[in-house]
């Protein structure tokens, strides 16, 4: 008993001083000097990859996010994004055990003279989900979470990219 509260109290000295002396993880800040003022991202309106990204730019606050293509300093083309569900692995009557899902996004960033800053790029990324077939409603939410995990993964993958843009 003694020796759980001396340790408990060991462990809230050591956070207390870390959070004292400005300790931060590298990146935990979701703030990413971008090398442009303005973007313009060519997302349809209903696309909830476009809603978080502009988001997550919104948030950073060096950033303005333009309606208009031709008042942005930087224009990001949407060239392809595709979800995929494929069979991973069958179990020994033929049935599906696992899945492979992917996301994938193909973009480049031009600046307003219309010059590629970022060629044509793809991001993908794959979840492995396994698939219990008297649990499928519970397996098809696990599936939509995946997606959205994959999709803040991709919109942070972004954010880096594009701040890793030369400047202009």
């Amino acid at each position: 008993m003694k020796t759980t509260v001396v340790r408990t109290c060991a462990a809230l000295l050591l956070a207390a001083s870390l959070a004292a002396c400005g300790f931060q993880l590298r990146g935990s800040t979701g703030q990413y000097n971008m090398p442009f003022q303005s973007i313009y991202l060519a997302f349809p309106e209903t696309s909830p990859l476009g809603t978080e990204l502009k988001r997550n730019l919104r948030a950073g606050d060096t950033v303005r996010i333009e309606d208009d293509a031709s008042k942005a300093q930087a224009l990001f083309d949407v060239l392809s994004e595709s979800r995929g569900k494929a069979i991973l692995s069958l179990n020994s009557l033929g049935r599906v055990r696992e899945y492979s899902l992917s996301y994938t996004l193909v973009f480049r960033v031009r600046d307003a003279n219309n010059k590629e800053l970022l060629g044509p790029t793809e991001i993908t990324l794959r979840r492995n989900i396994a698939f219990d077939e008297s649990q499928v409603l519970a397996k098809e939410s696990e599936e939509q979470l995946l997606y959205r995990d994959m999709q803040a993964d991709l919109v942070q993958q972004i954010l880096r990219r594009l701040a890793a843009i030369k400047p202009l």
